[in-house]
């Protein structure tokens, strides 16, 4: 012993060892959910490839087809700033974790997502030029011009 008053002893205080499994248990069930979660994406996407031609596949390639869109309209020169930062908004509102309803809710749980790109791509899509936005849109040009109206649509051919 060194002389001191106070214990020597191995034994660890304060629980330290029990709080440390814990912290290692939630990063392994953590893991496994990013894991379960790419998992049922890319498993998503290869269903949803499969579906033929119509309003279910379009549906199934809206949010995928707005962030590519958003992704090329970022680089475009004739796409004005305030537009941009639109669709960096609805990028920044798809990827967020927090939503108004949480996504696990069947059918309902992405509807937050989809309003708030729709509200974001028709507010964008007021400053930028038709062709170019066509031209960045990946998936059938029809649903675009379903969202964005037939007024505007044919109001600048």
């Amino acid at each position: 012993m060194c002389g001191c008053r106070h214990r020597h002893d191995a034994r660890p205080t304060g629980g330290s060892v029990g709080t440390v499994v814990g912290v290692e248990r939630i990063v392994v069930l953590a893991g496994a959910a990013m894991v379960l979660w790419g998992i049922s994406c890319v498993l998503m996407m290869a269903l949803a490839s499969r579906l033929p031609n119509g309003l279910m596949r379009q549906v199934a390639e809206f949010l995928p087809a707005c962030l590519t869109t958003a992704r090329v309209l970022r680089k475009d020169p004739d796409v004005p700033r305030r537009a941009k930062v639109a669709l960096l908004i609805a990028v920044l509102w798809v990827i967020s974790p927090i939503d108004l309803l949480p996504e696990f809710l069947p059918v309902i749980g992405p509807l937050d997502d989809v309003v708030a790109v729709i509200l974001l791509l028709r507010f964008a899509a007021r400053s930028i030029p038709r062709d170019t936005l066509l031209a960045a849109w990946p998936s059938d040009p029809a649903l675009l011009e379903r969202l964005l109206g037939r007024d505007r649509a044919l109001s600048r051919d």
